[in-house]
């Protein structure tokens, strides 16, 4: 009978080890598989910071210029840029109510200057500028030296038509004057006016008038400044005027600067310039004077300015010492007072000493003489702030109280005040 062989005790033990072995590898075989499965399954979740890969390095971002960009055009209905639509808007408005002034000279006041030989009686162009119609009555509103000594005035209007003015009022401190024109058959367009308190610095303004006498004319700009004071031509000061870059030329005088409403903010009055020609630096009376004076005129042909009788200067700091005030303070120094006026009734004093200070041109000529610091409760930082509160809210005969500090002390004086003078040396 045959038996079975039996394995040997060796090739037992190698049989039993590789069954382990195999048996090991599988394991760690299903166990990294399942463990990259779920890692790849949970990394999606995760924040991208917590992930770390071995992907190549991101290279440097390069910088790209943008493309150029181009100029912004606001669009109106119509079409156009806002600027042009602006301004199209203003001339639409106010054209109508600008007018073209030719002064008229008899042939005897152009002899009397010299080198004419006209018949005495004849009546000739002898300049002229601008106005516009103040309101339905046949009021129209220009510069007093545009109409100063002419015999008569002619008035064109847009629409070409032609009338006959009179002046119905000047006034030399305020260079206003108001004509009149008989307002049977003409369509008059009165003017819209604005406020003064809106007038800012880099506004947008246009004026429009009849430069070289090209009627009509439109020219645009910005206010440059405002609160400038110009000298009149009796040597008294119009403060709080304004300052442009809109171009205004001889015959730009008498005519309307003009907002971006269409609305009268000042009169054209006065360029700087060596040439007599535009150069970046016109001047307009402001609308708060206006306001006042022609109403006046209107009614009776003159105004009278409130007047105090001092000259004098804005207080610097550079002159704190030769004036013995302290640095800081402000006011407007009273460097002399005119004999008989308000000011000397109401005991307000000048200098009484020659100024020894090396800054000529600067300081006042002179020393020891009072500091206005406030009028009626307003304070006073500069000596156009004093003609200003005049202008705006006085009228002769109104009593007005200074604060004023007099060597050292601070005192209070009432000033009734007077009507200016015809001439300021007067």
């Amino acid at each position: 009978m045959l038996e079975t062989a039996k394995p040997r005790w060796g090739v037992r033990i190698l049989l039993v080890i590789g069954s382990t072995v195999a048996l090991l590898w599988g394991v760690c075989i299903l166990t990294l598989f399942f463990g990259v499965f779920v890692w790849n399954r949970d990394a999606r979740s995760l924040p991208n910071a917590l992930i770390r890969t071995t992907a190549a390095p991101v290279p440097a971002i390069r910088a790209v210029a943008a493309p150029p960009t181009t100029a912004v055009v606001i669009a109106t209905p119509n079409g156009g840029d806002y600027e042009s639509a602006v301004l199209k808007n203003i001339y639409a408005q106010v054209n109508a109510s600008v007018v073209n002034i030719t002064a008229l000279s008899s042939g005897s006041a152009l002899n009397a200057l010299g080198g004419h030989s006209f018949n005495n009686d004849d009546l000739l162009p002898a300049g002229g500028g601008s106005g516009f119609v103040w309101d339905e009555y046949g009021h129209i509103v220009t510069n007093q030296h545009v109409v100063d000594g002419v015999s008569q005035l002619q008035i064109t209007f847009s629409d070409g038509s032609v009338a006959i003015a009179e002046i119905i009022g000047e006034d030399t401190s305020s260079d206003l004057a108001v004509l009149q024109i008989d307002p049977e058959g003409y369509t008059l367009q009165p003017v819209r006016r604005g406020k003064m308190e809106d007038v800012e610095v880099g506004m947008r303004v246009a004026a429009i008038g009849n430069p070289f006498g090209l009627a009509g004319s439109l020219t645009s700009g910005i206010v440059s400044a405002i609160g400038r004071s110009i000298p009149s031509s009796n040597n008294f000061t119009i403060p709080a005027s304004i300052q442009t870059d809109t171009a205004i030329n001889p015959g730009n005088s008498g005519g309307p600067l003009l907002n971006e409403q269409g609305e009268v903010i000042g009169i054209n009055a006065q360029i700087r310039s060596d040439v007599r020609a535009n150069s970046g630096v016109g001047f307009a009376l402001p609308i708060a004077i206006v306001e006042r004076v022609v109403p006046a005129l209107i009614q009776e042909g003159v105004y009278a300015h409130s007047y105090m009788g001092v000259s004098g200067a804005t207080l610097s700091p550079i002159c704190a010492d030769d004036l013995q005030v302290d640095k800081t303070l402000r006011g407007a120094y009273v460097n002399e007072v005119k004999r008989e006026t308000p000011a000397a009734k109401a005991g307000l004093r000048g200098g009484d000493q020659r100024s020894r200070t090396k800054y000529l041109g600067i300081c006042p000529e002179t020393t020891g003489g009072d500091v206005i610091l406030a009028i009626n409760d307003e304070a006073v930082s500069s000596f156009d702030d004093i003609l200003v509160y005049l202008e705006y809210y006085t009228s002769p005969g109104d009593v007005v109280t200074l604060d004023v500090l007099r060597k050292g002390e601070a005192i209070q004086l009432e000033m009734t005040l007077a009507a200016r003078p015809e001439r300021l040396d007067e």
